[in-house]
């Protein structure tokens, strides 16, 4: 199986690393195409990877191709590929908001997966929606699906609106974690922790919290009330998050990712 990225942004770069060092390829190198010089220079250095600045050298030798860059690069990006694809080829997206039609009506194609990777996948965490159009096999989609999980895990979805979803979801959430980590830490230095210490208290804390959380069937509900006593301080921080209408300010943020994503596709 040989597999071209295109793009070596993080996202592009971190895909490749995780299918590079798999045995998926058997003995083939990852094949990964960018113009920047710079990038070109440092992904030179590792072994695995077969570095391309042409697109003829090496989009025509591809079974499966990723495109991992940035959205308002595609017309462009595409009118170059066009001429040089077959339809035995296969064509999955990382991209944000580019929909499947947007893809195949721009490179001719007919075998398209729309993926929607997340941050963590830069640490094997990664959880990766995906949907396919109708011309992908099965055998192609487990193929993409193995391709996928090497930098975490990922689900099938039967349709692109919960690729959108899961952009308010797990595609921008690892930013509203960080939102309420920072929130954490700068109540910790109000609070007189030294910056170490502070770190020490947040990281630790949601490490553990979603340990909790994995290995069992039990609720984030059902822990917040296991460790909220009545008349307690833990319970005055939620009655201050419930006062403040903490849970609706949430899912409204992850609907506008939602939605964007939505916009973002429209306009291609």
């Amino acid at each position: 199986m040989k597999v071209l990225v295109i793009g070596a942004g993080n996202m592009g770069l971190t895909y490749s690393e995780g299918m590079a060092k798999s045995p998926l390829l058997g003995k083939q190198n990852l094949k990964i195409y960018d113009t920047d010089p710079k990038k070109i220079t440092k992904l030179n250095k590792e072994p695995h990877f077969d570095v391309y600045d042409n697109l003829e050298d090496c989009l025509p030798k591809a079974d499966i191709v990723f495109l991992a860059v940035k959205p308002f690069h595609i017309a462009e990006l595409f009118k170059t590929m066009a001429p040089q694809i077959n339809q035995q080829q296969l064509f999955v997206s990382l991209m944000a908001g580019v929909t499947i039609d947007t893809i195949k009506d721009g490179l001719g194609a007919t075998k398209v997966v729309r993926a929607m990777p997340n941050l963590p996948a830069k640490v094997g965490k990664g959880v990766t929606s995906y949907t396919e159009s109708e011309a992908v096999s099965k055998v192609e989609l487990i193929m993409v699906r193995n391709l996928l999980d090497t930098t975490g895990t990922s689900i099938h979805v039967e349709t692109e609106k919960f690729i959108d979803a899961s952009t308010g979801i797990s595609g921008s959430g690892p930013a509203y974690v960080f939102y309420f980590m920072q929130s954490m830490l700068d109540a910790a230095l109000k609070m007189g922790f030294s910056a170490y210490d502070s770190k020490v208290l947040v990281s630790n804390t949601f490490e553990g919290a979603i340990e909790l959380f994995n290995q069992s069937d039990i609720s984030p509900e059902t822990w917040i009330n296991r460790v909220a006593s009545k008349g307690g301080t833990t319970q005055a921080a939620i009655d201050s998050m419930d006062d403040n209408n903490v849970k609706q300010l949430i899912e409204d943020a992850a609907y506008a990712a939602f939605d964007r994503a939505i916009e973002l596709g429209k306009e291609k």
